[in-house]
């Protein structure tokens, strides 16, 4: 018989719930960044990234590689964030444009992730 491919193996619906909602979280986050005024997203982030680190062991296949992925997203955003800070003091435009386009790539992640999560893919660099 043929063996069903690794997405289409039978979901863990709390695994799969858990996942939509730290997506979720992770937009609010990416939007809130590219928008002006609507900064709202560190706290939500840093409960999204507990979510993702707390239940990744719970995952397995395809679907653990949306809690790495989304890991490794907010990490490197981090550190791409705060090496760019210091245009901020010496030279606002700079800096400003090198948040923009950090933001609008952790967006371009997240969607990404949703996407591939939504049609039960696994999620790659």
């Amino acid at each position: 018989m043929n063996q069903p491919l690794p997405h289409e193996q039978p979901l863990d619906d709390s695994t799969r719930t858990i996942s939509w909602v730290s997506y979720i979280l992770h937009l609010i986050v990416a939007v809130s960044a590219v928008v002006p005024g609507a900064q709202m997203g560190p706290a939500l982030l840093v409960v999204a990234l507990i979510i993702d680190l707390v239940k990744k062991g719970d995952a397995a296949g395809w679907e653990a590689t949306h809690f790495s992925y989304r890991i490794r997203t907010v990490i490197w955003a981090a550190v791409l964030y705060l090496v760019t800070f210091p245009l901020w003091f010496f030279f606002v435009l700079p800096g400003w444009l090198a948040w923009v386009g950090i933001s609008i790539w952790f967006l371009y992640r997240i969607v990404l992730g949703m996407v591939r999560l939504n049609g039960q893919r696994p999620v790659t660099d």
